[in-house]
């Protein structure tokens, strides 16, 4: 017990030592002298500031207001970060000065400085007791760094609800020991789930066969196969497009279609699939067909209402699941249209002109 004491405690110094390799403290940067705020070259460090703010005021917009029915976020976590505590994130963004490079200039004197400042808007965290951190300081943590580590991705809007649902179950592990490595085993995870979907956040990759687009199109052909008659509907009658509500069901696996326990028992099943998200256009999908009589009988508020609606009419994620594996392995059967044909329609047409002559001639008899 005493060993391994011994080499947590040299473990804790080592790493202590690699984390300094790599802070740059801007006032002893040998480039401090030839860096203002009005240059322009790309590794200058007030770029990397002002480019920084810009992608964390993003990134505190939307998780402050991660799932504001169950309020876990808001609360204070059980285990702080000590650096986090005392070097918020938000503090760069809430009651301080935000600084943007356009934001320099020369005075009358031609002396270059600071000739205006926006303070940012916000609230004051008042409710915060010192040395603590709320919850969503730290997906605001976690979010930053990757945005840091992966400058081809950086944040996109939506990032944020798909860490929240990793985060929640790290953070409420009943094993406390667990528990408090929640922001860690986050960070791995979502850097991995990232690994799989991050095509569908990079937008130059929208029209290419990996992007959101071409998910889109293949989701809607789905539709046009399983169900003709509401393809018909949806895209014909109503010119419902595919980007009205199929692009943050696949973008953001479902994350805003249910409550988050839901969510929970959802991506438990795409995570647990042999084939992964393969599985998801058909959760997709039987969403929409267990929704089948409301769609095809609305008119166009009303469908894309429903498409869009933040918590789906049918909730029970259970049987969407198996619905949609069944859609996947041919034991579903199709719906029925109700639609007639012209064909039936005149057989109909002529069953009854038959009937009526036949009618007339008994009674002339």
């Amino acid at each position: 017990m005493e060993e391994k004491s011994k080499d947590a405690h040299v473990w804790g110094i080592v790493l202590l030592c690699i984390r300094n390799d790599f802070l740059v403290s801007p006032e002893t940067s040998e480039s401090s002298e030839r860096d203002t705020p009005l240059s322009d070259h790309p590794t200058s460090d007030w770029q990397a500031f002002f480019q920084d703010n810009k992608v964390l005021s993003q990134i505190d917009k939307d998780v402050r207001r991660l799932y504001p029915e169950i309020q876990f976020f808001q609360l204070l976590s059980k285990f702080p970060h000590p650096h986090g505590m005392k070097y918020p994130l938000s503090r760069r963004v809430i009651n301080h000065q935000e600084l943007t490079s356009q934001e320099f200039g020369a005075n009358r004197d031609g002396i270059v400085g600071c000739v205006k400042t926006n303070l940012a808007k916000g609230s004051h965290d008042e409710n915060q007791a010192p040395n603590s951190e709320f919850h969503w300081h730290i997906v605001e943590r976690i979010l930053f760094i990757y945005a840091k580590l992966n400058p081809g991705v950086q944040y996109v809007q939506g990032m944020n609800e798909l860490v929240a649902p990793i985060y929640y179950v790290f953070a409420n592990d009943t094993d406390e020991e667990w528990a408090a490595y929640a922001e860690a085993d986050t960070f791995f995870c979502f850097q991995q789930l990232m690994s799989e979907v991050k095509d569908n956040f990079i937008k130059t990759l929208d029209d290419s066969i990996c992007g959101i687009e071409s998910s889109m199109s293949a989701f809607h052909n789905m539709i046009s196969t399983f169900d003709p008659e509401l393809h018909k509907h949806l895209t014909s009658t109503l010119e419902i497009k595919p980007q009205f509500y199929a692009f943050r069901w696949l973008s953001l696996l479902l994350s805003q279609e249910f409550p988050l326990p839901d969510v929970i028992t959802l991506w438990d099943a795409l995570f647990s699939d042999p084939q992964r998200f393969a599985l998801l256009p058909y959760v997709c999908l039987s969403m929409m067909v267990l929704q089948r009589e409301s769609l095809i009988s609305g008119d166009f508020p009303f469908c894309v209402r429903l498409l869009q609606v933040s918590n789906y009419p049918d909730s029970d994620v259970a049987k969407i699941v198996a619905y949609a594996q069944d859609i996947r392995d041919g034991k579903a059967p199709r719906p029925a249209s109700k639609e007639v044909s012209k064909g039936s329609k005149i057989a109909k047409h002529a069953r009854q002109l038959s009937d009526t002559l036949r009618n007339l001639s008994i009674i002339k008899k």
